[in-house]
């Protein structure tokens, strides 16, 4: 029996890789995980209570385009957030499953088999969400890793991409605030994108999940630049937004795609088929999420706690580089997987190597992997865990550099 080869240069997801690397040695230390982005703040009070009180449309089989309630807090909140107009909420606005979702039917949907007769290319920044990588194969186009490294402040410089490429480009996903390095595309950042966009022809899909979690100022966004853009298609642009994060609510698998109405309904003809719509409570929940915005204050705020924190913990610390954005820390060391063996076996912390986390860069960009020399730590974990954690990163930094 034969199976497809097209995922086989995966390589193995990077939690199963971290299990086989820690595995062996025991913990020294109680375990703290700080290798998942899992948020561990509280949900918002209310929303059991919606739910509860929508539990008996349970029987009911939930709209593939969601609520219309959902789809107008949804249209709302950008309007509030990014300071434009309200989008059509039944044109412009597709809640999905989870963002995950989203970021992988939007590639089988919108990317063409082929561009200029050849094989499109999709773009991805590199570290990238695994999830990019799977969908650009899936969609039959060739995935070019393009180097988001300390040299550009970790945000991927898609204009050095050779122009043969970006005649073949079809999409480019591009993370802000980027996971794992925290940094922030601005305002003219995003403009000279779609500027390259306009002129190649290419979507691009705005992963903004971490959108609300920042230290000082919001993080601009794809939705408002393509807004402010003279001319700009707003099809250009597909911008992709989630609850796990902003509200903790991981588990409720509720995020969305907003962008121009032809990509919107074609991405909505595709989750016809193939999509798995939310629960009619958990869509009724969402949209008291999107249409509250204290909750994410007092969750954003206990970040910020966090960031103080490993600021006077590792501010000293050579390889330390304070994050925009985002809940993680991406922290340089001499090797990723070396210094995450040593956390583990000598204080009981578990962080992630960057190198699980990207791939080679094309070598047309550079090659080498952009990883290899970083972890990955979440700080999801209640304040004083975070505090032992950051005081082992240091320790164990401390001894790798002296």
């Amino acid at each position: 029996m034969q199976f497809p080869t097209r995922f086989s240069d995966l390589p193995e997801y990077a939690f199963p890789r971290l299990r086989a690397l820690l595995e062996p040695i025991p913990a020294g230390g109680a375990p703290l995980a700080m290798s998942l982005g899992e948020p561990q703040h509280a949900i918002p009070p209310f929303v059991p209570e919606v739910m509860s009180r929508h539990s008996a449309t349970l029987s009911k089989y939930p709209p593939n385009e969601g609520l219309p309630e959902l789809r107008a807090a949804i249209a709302a909140w950008i309007a509030r957030r990014y300071d434009v107009p309200m989008p059509d909420p039944d044109r412009r606005v597709l809640p999905l499953n989870g963002t995950r979702e989203g970021l992988f039917n939007a590639c089988i949907a919108l990317s063409p088999e082929t561009k200029q007769g050849k094989r499109p290319v999709v773009l991805l920044p590199n570290p990238f969400y695994q999830c990019y990588a799977v969908a650009a194969l899936t969609a039959g186009a060739e995935p070019i890793y393009v180097p988001a490294a300390e040299s550009t402040g970790f945000l991927p410089d898609f204009s050095t991409v050779p122009l043969d490429l970006l005649e073949r480009t079809t999409v480019v996903y591009m993370c802000s605030p980027s996971n794992s390095q925290g940094a922030v595309a601005s305002a003219a950042y995003w403009a000279e994108l779609i500027a390259l966009a306009e002129q190649h022809d290419f979507r691009i899909f705005a992963d903004e999940c971490y959108s609300e979690i920042y230290r000082d100022a919001p993080p601009p966004g794809a939705l408002a630049a393509v807004a402010q853009a003279s001319g700009a298609d707003p099809n250009r642009v597909v911008a992709f937004h989630s609850l796990s994060k902003r509200s903790n609510l991981a588990g409720l698998r509720s995020g969305f795609a907003a962008s121009g109405a032809e990509n919107i309904a074609a991405m909505k003809q595709l989750r016809s088929y193939a999509g798995a719509p939310l629960p009619i409570p958990a869509q009724h929940a969402a949209a008291a999420a999107w249409a509250d915005e204290d909750h994410v204050i007092a969750n954003r705020a206990l970040y910020q706690e966090k960031f103080a924190l490993a600021d006077r913990i590792l501010g000293q610390t050579e390889g330390y580089s304070p994050p925009q954005a985002g809940f993680f820390l991406w922290i340089k060391v001499p090797d990723g997987e070396a210094m995450t063996r040593m956390l583990w076996s000598d204080h009981g912390v578990r962080v992630l190597p960057g190198s699980y986390l990207s791939r080679e860069n094309d070598a047309r960009l550079g090659g080498g992997n952009p990883g290899t020399t970083f972890i990955r730590a979440a700080l999801v974990a209640e304040k004083t865990e975070v505090a032992r954690g950051l005081e082992a990163i240091r320790d164990c930094l401390a001894l790798s550099q002296g």
